[in-house]
């Protein structure tokens, strides 16, 4: 990209603020925190992105994890145009919601029964309400870090100790809301026993992404899931593992399936809709029981199971199931990538870790190992804002936080590797 220019993109943000709040439908595309005016695509296809001024890109968030196989996949795509013929939408039971709920249901260990939504905040509010539904109790266990969705419970920020109540961190929270909230570190189980003994047979669930990826890819300590499941075993609690980002990416039956630990309930998202808004949330049969018009828990919605976005899911898990060693293919370029950037920011002085796991991982501009939220926020922002700078330069988007995770897609291969490497040479080299 030696004369690069985003000069339409300048002027369609500008053209946006105007009518969009911010200029963007979601904040982390504004570039708030690397700087600068975001970029605005037109088109996709395989590894590379095309933004409005016609430079290219290799993708490295795919949609914030949805195009696992890659933009523009023939199955995905022939998938779509054929359900487009019969119409977008009925507002009735199709018979692909039951393929789709079997397919899901066959290849999540913990989850009997599935209902489908439109997104994952929505996967990830109607868990919540079903597990207090389900148990009786008002109260919520969450971890500091752990992103969730937008749901007013999940915007609670964490008081001033761990066996304070939550308080809101966004305008429109409610303090009530922020009362039946409470916080723990992620990877410290003795905080969480804590919360538990505190609010003895109030707490309804405690959620988690097993894996994070909203403060970067955080990995659970050996012995904390398993302390979790223990825990709420023992206390009657709920635990609601949300893989909306894990889901069918770190392994067909996602991170449960690959830690070994079996929550109550899973909230799934993006790669079960093939890049169609889409959301999902299941678990045992006696919780699901609960949901209406089962049960007495009600949610609803008019899009739920849309017939395109069905389709399009249901192609994309088929081909992961039936592409045989995609995740370990996916895992080993993810490796070559980490291994690589290490070894660059090593030659160049710059104190770093990758947490990694799968196909997503997360470069930190620090030393020590990230486990929690804490450490997240002790990272070299301005560092990864220079860094992020210099490979969009050099045609490689990444995603425009450090807190977020690098999702890599099967369309990556060989050629594409080196030229990430290649470029991430150019960005460090001499330091940041």
């Amino acid at each position: 990209m030696s004369k690069y220019s985003i000069k339409r993109s300048k002027a369609l943000y500008e053209q946006a603020r105007g009518v969009i709040p911010g200029g963007v439908n979601s904040p982390v595309r504004a570039f708030k925190s690397v700087g600068g005016d975001p970029i605005f695509f037109k088109r996709a296809a395989g590894a590379f992105m095309y933004d409005e001024d016609d430079n290219a890109y290799i993708d490295l968030i795919n949609s914030w994890g949805p195009m696992i196989l890659g933009h523009g996949h023939a199955a995905v795509q022939q998938a779509v145009q054929a359900a487009s013929q019969h119409g977008f939408s009925f507002g009735t039971p199709t018979e692909i919601e039951i393929e789709m709920a079997r397919l899901v249901v066959e290849a999540v260990p913990s989850m009997d029964m599935v209902r489908m939504v439109n997104s994952g905040t929505e996967a990830t509010m109607s868990a919540v309400r079903v597990a207090r539904g389900y148990t009786g109790r008002d109260k919520l266990i969450k971890f500091a870090g752990c992103y969730h969705g937008h749901g007013d419970s999940f915007l609670i920020a964490a008081g001033s100790g761990a066996m304070t109540f939550g308080v809101p961190n966004s305008p429109g929270v409610t303090q009530g809301t922020a009362r039946d909230t409470l916080i723990a570190p992620f990877n410290d189980l003795q905080a969480v026993k804590e919360l538990v003994a505190a609010n003895e047979g109030e707490v309804a669930a405690i959620i988690l992404e097993p894996v994070t990826g909203n403060m970067g890819v955080v990995r659970p300590l050996p012995g904390f899931l398993e302390g979790l499941r223990q825990l709420c075993d023992e206390a009657g609690i709920v635990l609601i593992f949300d893989e909306v980002m894990t889901g069918f990416r770190l392994a067909w039956g996602g991170a449960q399936e690959l830690l070994g630990v079996q929550p109550d309930m899973t909230c799934l998202g993006k790669i079960i809709g093939g890049g169609m808004p889409v959301g999902a949330y299941g678990g045992k049969r006696e919780i699901m029981e609960y949901v209406s018009p089962q049960g007495p828990v009600y949610q609803a919605g008019t899009l739920s199971g849309n017939p395109i976005a069905m389709h399009a899911g249901f192609a994309t898990l088929s081909q992961l199931k039936a592409e045989p060693g995609i995740y370990e293919r996916l895992e080993a370029t993810t490796r070559q990538l980490t291994a690589g950037i290490a070894a660059i920011c090593t030659e160049n002085g710059i104190p770093h870790s990758i947490g990694q796991l799968g196909s997503m991982f997360t470069l930190f501009f620090r030393q020590e190992q990230v486990l929690n939220f804490e450490h997240a926020s002790d990272c070299d922002t301005n560092a990864f804002a220079t860094f992020f700078k210099r490979m969009l330069r050099q045609g490689v988007y990444l995603p425009p936080s450090q807190f977020e995770a690098v999702f890599i897609s099967a369309a990556i291969g060989p050629n594409e590797t080196d030229r990430i490497l290649q470029a991430c040479r150019h960005a460090l080299d001499g330091g940041l």
